[in-house]
Formats: C-alpha cells, structure tokens, sequence
C-alpha cells in the first residue's frame, strides 16, 4: 500500500512539472511572451461559422481564422491554429495553452476578472431566431419558452433574463439546427450567425435584434505587451482594409466598423 502511494506521488510530481513547462513561454526583447518565439498560436472553436469552422483536412478556415492569421503576419510571426471547445477557450488562454484566442468573444465584465481583451475587431449583438411559424417577436414573448444556446456564450446570460428554461449545446449551429428541426421554442445567439444558417437553409427566422455587443481578442492577463503587440496589429488591419475587406468576403457586408 506504502508504494502504491509512493508511485502515484511519483507520477503525481512528474505530472505537475511537465504541466508547468507546458505553460512557460518564452520572452521576447520586448517583453511579450508566446509558447514558441516564432509563433502566434490562437485559438478558436472550428464549431461557430462562418466564423470558424472545419475543413476536410481538420484545419480550420473563416472569418476569425483569417484574422487570427492576419494578426500573425503583422506581427512577423507563422499563425498557428489551435482548436479548443469554446466554453473552454477562455481558460486555455488562461493557463496558457494559446498565445490568444481569435473567436468571437463579447467583451464582458464576468470574462475581464480573468483574461484580458483587445480592442474590438468586430460588432455584433444577440438577437432571437424561432422557426418562421412562431408567435416570438420579441425579448417579451420569450417568458416561460424554451430557449436554446451555446455552452460557454454570453448568451446564456442574456437569455436568462427574459426565461428560466435554457438548453445549452456545444455550438450557435447545433442550437440552430436543432430549432430549425423542431426543438425547443426560440435560440439566442450572434446576428451575423443566424442570419448565415438561414441562408444556408436552416428554417429560422430572425425576430428582435435584442442590442449590441463588442468582440475581442483574448490574452493573457500577464502578458500586456503582447496585447499591446496585438491592438498595434489590429490598428493596422482596420487602416489598410484589410478586416473589412475579410468581413465583405464572409458576410457581404463590413461587420469591423463600429455602429453609429
């Protein structure tokens, strides 16, 4: 019993040391950390689209995964993806897992207590979809209705203000498809989102657009260079067209200029 006990402390010690070498990262001249020098290693879901998504290869392609790979290159760094569950992504940039993570996060207060936010790259808000023979319209016809949303969102949140009967999914486009098929009452989740599952055929219609939201990158609270590095980047990126000009190409319209 002894040694089994000292066997597992054994590997107990072995693992946390090879956790804590997993989240050293290396610091550069000035100042900014990243898991390897050479690379920008963002994350994203691969389940949110046309932000992000898969390809036939497993790598991932959409609007966040160029502006993921965008940053990279302003920053003279080689873009690597690095796909994480989305109610998980937060807390992998946390632990260090990512350098940052490109997908769509609101910019919140509950998400500012543990990591830190670029500017914005984008503007969105929440909006509800119901299938088009529904009697929703609006945040009021949503008291006592099953509403459906994405694990980890902030949508969760806002839902919870209107109705107590909220179902959670892995993903927006599962929440989607399971609407659009005849499940639950409404789903809340990004404008931009919904408004492509209907495009792409989905049977959702959009109701009220219930407001605006600001989307971030997200780092590290200990690495304030490397945010500086990232909001230079972004500043570049908006004054050479560059994010409008991969927003035209997902959404045919420039999501990347703030509403008036």
């Amino acid at each position: 019993m002894w040694v089994n006990k000292k066997v597992k402390l054994f590997f107990s010690l072995i693992l946390v040391c090879f956790l804590a070498a997993c989240a050293e990262k290396e610091q550069l001249a000035d100042g900014s950390k990243l898991i390897n020098k050479h690379q920008f290693v963002f994350a994203a879901s691969g389940e949110f689209k046309p932000f992000s998504y898969m390809n036939n290869d497993l790598t991932m392609a959409g609007f966040d995964i160029e502006v993921g790979e965008a940053i990279a290159k302003e920053l003279g760094l080689k873009p690597v993806q690095k796909r994480i569950k989305f109610k998980g992504i937060v807390e992998g940039v946390k632990t260090g897992r990512a350098d940052a993570a490109v997908a769509s996060h609101t910019i919140n207060p509950q998400r500012s207590k543990h990591v830190s936010f670029s500017t914005p790259y984008y503007y969105s808000g929440p909006q509800i979809f119901t299938r088009p023979d529904s009697p929703i319209k609006t945040v009021k016809d949503l008291a006592g209705k099953e509403v459906a949303v994405a694990k980890g969102s902030t949508y969760a949140d806002t839902a919870s203000n209107y109705t107590d009967k909220i179902k959670t999914y892995d993903s927006d486009i599962t929440a989607l498809k399971a609407l659009s098929s005849g499940r639950h009452d409404a789903v809340i989740t990004d404008f931009v989102t919904g408004k492509n599952a209907a495009k792409e055929g989905f049977e959702i219609n959009g109701q009220q657009l219930i407001n605006r939201s600001e989307q971030a990158i997200v780092l590290p609270q200990d690495n304030p260079k490397l945010l500086k590095r990232v909001n230079q980047a972004l500043e570049q990126l908006r004054e050479n067209g560059t994010l409008a000009r991969i927003s035209i190409k997902y959404f045919g319209e420039d999501i990347t200029k703030k509403p008036e």
